[in-house]
């Protein structure tokens, strides 16, 4: 993946955590912002591919390949989501254009992952 993806795939991380701390904030309360926002970064930075080169290789927990692009998903789109939710939209959409943008040229990543 090109380094300038990398880059870009760590500023949407931030950004889907801080969709889920601001989109449960807004549907609901301070701590359920809190409290998405703490299993998504669970969820992103325990449940791995072992030597996943783009992961350090570590892996606290295992999973396939398809598993942990399923989760990347779920966690890249849902900031998105959860920023329309909460009342941004003009976030949302340009966090997912950037989404489409980041998944189109990590395409190797990609079948690297559903092989594994």
């Amino acid at each position: 993946m090109p380094g300038w993806n990398l880059v870009l795939r760590f500023l949407l991380e931030l950004a889907a955590w801080a969709g889920f701390a601001w989109g449960g904030w807004q549907l609901g309360s301070w701590p359920l912002g809190m409290g998405l926002l703490v299993l998504t970064v669970v969820l992103w930075g325990v449940f791995n591919v072992p030597n996943d080169p783009s992961r350090g290789g570590r892996a606290p927990v295992a999973v396939s390949g398809p598993v942990r692009l399923v989760i990347e998903l779920l966690v890249l789109g849902g900031g998105a989501v959860m920023f329309w939710l909460g009342g941004a939209p003009a976030i949302a959409v340009g966090l997912a254009v950037l989404n489409v943008v980041h998944h189109a040229f990590a395409l190797n990543r990609i079948r690297w992952l559903l092989r594994q």
